[in-house]
């Protein structure tokens, strides 16, 4: 039998699992990544590798060991090692002596047909689109609560109330499976999440941009929960990066790209891999915003966003904006990154 399985990102296994059930797949999605997750990574991936690749290496030993066959996993083109990152790993799970199939998602859908056609084989179109729309109408309501998140920690009026809510959200649309029922839960929880409105835990209003490697921007495991840690600070966080405008431009469906381009054409004029142009492009919009500082997330080796690094100074320059740098690997300590937050905040 066919148990699938895929990499954690984020809140993304929510409307993946969701996908492959009404396909009547067996999945298994990998534990909740944890320390176990990464020691797995570091120990069989190569030392110079990414963070992100060392923990989706972590999660496919975790999902095999639970009894998965089949990985589903992205690819890529370009300058980022990210189009690498599904080869070199089959090639390390099949050492460690592990029987199963990989299908790599490329960002050009033409590409893509020979491997959707074989993971799917004779399931009718019908119930392809009734799986995509469930789960992209998951995806959506995820991303439309957490914008909410982000911007009503800074002034909940209870300590922790809006995780709660947050939390208990998730925990419901996992379950739900129908388009009513998710867009019900998701008004159900925006009223219940404004309600907790208060004064701002600074006194006044901060906001914080964040900018950065799409893995290292979505997934709180890797990044020490930094959204949180911003919001118990009393600070509004706002990022440009979600599941779902990043699955519409991954899959070229989508021309949103052209207005963080045209933002970062200054500073970076071409395509570095990764999202490096955005950082820059992004950082430029939230400055014009009047956002108070800016965040640059990035994994430690990650090249497009060395040379956004690189490049974000002048940023801060011209448009008069604080710019905090934050890379990370298996290295990075949470008390380090809270003591950093708390100074930039106090500099805010």
């Amino acid at each position: 039998m066919k148990k699938i399985t895929f990499p954690h990102m984020g809140e993304m296994a929510v409307p993946v699992k969701s996908f492959f059930h009404v396909l009547n797949f067996e999945v298994i999605a990998p534990p909740k990544i944890s320390r176990k997750t990464l020691d797995l990574g570091v120990k069989y991936g190569p030392e110079f590798a990414c963070l992100p690749f060392k923990i989706n290496l972590g999660n496919f030993i975790e999902a095999l060991e639970k009894g998965a066959n089949i990985i589903v996993m992205g690819g890529g083109c370009g300058p980022c090692r990210f189009g690498y990152y599904a080869e070199v790993q089959r090639e390390i799970l099949k050492e460690l002596g592990y029987d199963f199939d990989i299908f790599v998602i490329e960002p050009d859908l033409i590409s893509n047909y020979r491997n959707i056609r074989d993971i799917f084989d004779s399931i009718p179109y019908l119930k392809l689109y009734s799986a995509a729309k469930i789960a992209w109408n998951k995806a959506l309501a995820i991303d439309e609560l957490n914008r909410l998140v982000l911007k009503r920690r800074s002034t909940e009026n209870k300590p922790g109330v809006v995780d709660q809510l947050y939390s208990s959200f998730l925990k419901e649309i996992d379950i739900v499976m129908s388009v009513a029922e998710i867009k019900t839960l998701k008004n159900k929880y925006i009223k219940l999440i404004n309600e907790t409105k208060g004064e701002y835990k600074q006194g006044i209003e901060v906001k914080i941009g964040i900018v950065g490697e799409i893995y290292l921007v979505l997934e709180p495991f890797v990044n020490h929960d930094i959204e949180r840690k911003l919001g118990d600070l009393g600070v509004i966080v706002e990022k440009e990066i979600y599941m779902t405008n990043w699955l519409l431009h991954f899959l070229h469906l989508s021309n949103d790209s052209n207005l963080v381009e045209k933002a970062a054409e200054k500073y970076l004029n071409c395509f570095v891999g990764g999202h490096g142009q955005e950082s820059v492009g992004n950082a430029v919009r939230f400055a014009e915003r009047d956002f108070d500082g800016i965040i640059q997330l990035a994994p430690f080796t990650c090249m497009p966003e060395i040379i956004s690094q690189s490049i974000l100074p002048s940023v801060s320059k011209d448009k008069n904006i604080p710019i905090l740098t934050l890379f990370f690997d298996e290295h990075s300590g949470d008390a380090g990154l809270k003591t950093r937050l708390e100074a930039f905040v106090d500099l805010l």
